[in-house]
């Protein structure tokens, strides 16, 4: 298989790499020593930054001022901007924006998507639903009433939203079919509540009573909340990748110059050994991160066995990976590894907040194995 990347996608990834650069890990509080949110905004001044290299326009089509590129654009780009812990809805709005190039109303793309380039319209996904176990779009029911639709339930955990302009979030009907709305953040029916990430981000609570959402703002593709909740999966494992690159660069480089015994303790085969199995979990992830990334693109490409398995088999390696990968950092680096004015506890929030946001491992097997047995390889 074939993960040569375009032109296009690599200039990409240069591009976000000139971004990122000035990006500095520490810009904000730590999340150790903040009782709540480390700010209450994301990272504007980057955002600015971003929209001036055509990054937030990557995946729009060229009608709506973008470059038309895919899912392993974005995934290239959100590598690169894990590596700085950047604070922006890069991933929300990206892959919202996308949904709605793909399956929204033409009056929709067209009133939203330029903006969204140019960075002035912020969207964020709603998909951990009411407990982050169940599936989302069970926590919100949506029903038809004349030209609009009417939505009631809950979500929490959605990232970004008090700084976001639009909510996108799954809901459900009454024949059970999984739709998507688009909720301006201000709605008088749209209630949030504060809520906190493990890495000291500013979440919320969704409340929605009765919120009343016109149809060219409904999204009622069928498999249309499937597709984007594998492209936010996809775009988080990225995330995963480019932070524990970042994590393994600083562990290669603290060993290389830490002495123990008159010796770097690189020089240990104790050491040796930890950050080789560390460096096999990075391959395999970054490996099943493109395989997920380039299904994306091509569905009907991977055999009979459909998307979401690809997936799957991207979140076990990323959610169990990264994790592995800032456990060794840490206990590589010692007690400097916890000082709050080094940036590696940063990384572990990070880390454990995308392994929370991924969900266990095991349950991502046993997705997988529900797949295999309905989809027969023989």
């Amino acid at each position: 298989m074939d993960f040569t990347f375009t032109e296009e996608q690599q200039a990409a990834a240069e591009a976000a790499k000139a971004v990122f650069s000035g990006v500095a890990p520490d810009g904000v509080p730590s999340p150790a020593l903040t009782a709540g949110a480390v700010a209450d905004d994301f990272d504007r001044p980057l955002w600015r930054r971003l929209a001036e290299a055509d990054l937030l326009s990557l995946l729009l089509a060229p009608e709506h001022g973008g470059a038309g590129l895919d899912a392993i654009a974005l995934a290239l780009v959100l590598r690169e901007s894990a590596k700085v812990l950047a604070r922006v809805p890069l991933l929300e709005t990206s892959a919202a924006a996308l949904a709605l190039e793909t399956y929204g109303s033409e009056a929709a793309r067209s009133a939203l998507l330029p903006g969204v380039g140019r960075g002035e319209v912020v969207i964020t996904v709603a998909s951990n639903g009411r407990t982050g176990h169940d599936p989302a779009e069970l926590s919100v029911a949506a029903r038809q009433d004349g030209d609009e639709w009417v939505l009631d339930g809950v979500h929490t955990a959605v990232p970004w939203a008090q700084a976001a302009d639009l909510i996108l979030l799954p809901a459900h009907t009454g024949e059970g079919r999984a739709v998507l709305a688009l909720v301006p953040r201000d709605h008088d029916r749209l209630t949030l509540a504060d809520q906190f990430s493990t890495s000291g981000e500013r979440y919320a609570r969704l409340e929605l009573d009765a919120v009343r959402v016109p149809a060219r703002d409904m999204i009622t593709v069928d498999g249309c909340w499937e597709w984007l909740r594998c492209l936010l999966a996809t775009g988080t494992c990225a995330l995963a990748l480019g932070l524990g690159e970042a994590v393994l660069s600083m562990t290669s480089d603290y060993a290389g110059k830490r002495e123990q015994f008159g010796h770097p303790i690189a020089t240990f085969q104790a050491v040796a050994v930890q950050t080789a199995d560390r460096y096999i979990d990075l391959r395999a992830m970054e490996a099943t991160l493109w395989q997920a990334a380039w299904r994306l693109g091509d569905p009907a490409a991977g055999g009979p066995l459909p998307t979401a398995a690809d997936v799957a088999v991207a979140k076990i390696w990323a959610a169990d990976g990264v994790r592995r990968v800032v456990q060794s950092a840490q206990h590589l680096h010692g007690g400097f590894g916890a000082d709050t004015d080094y940036a590696l506890h940063r990384y572990h929030a990070w880390a454990k907040q995308v392994e929370l946001s991924l969900g266990p491992a095991a349950a991502h097997e046993e997705a997988l194995g529900d797949l295999i047995a309905a989809h027969p390889l023989g």
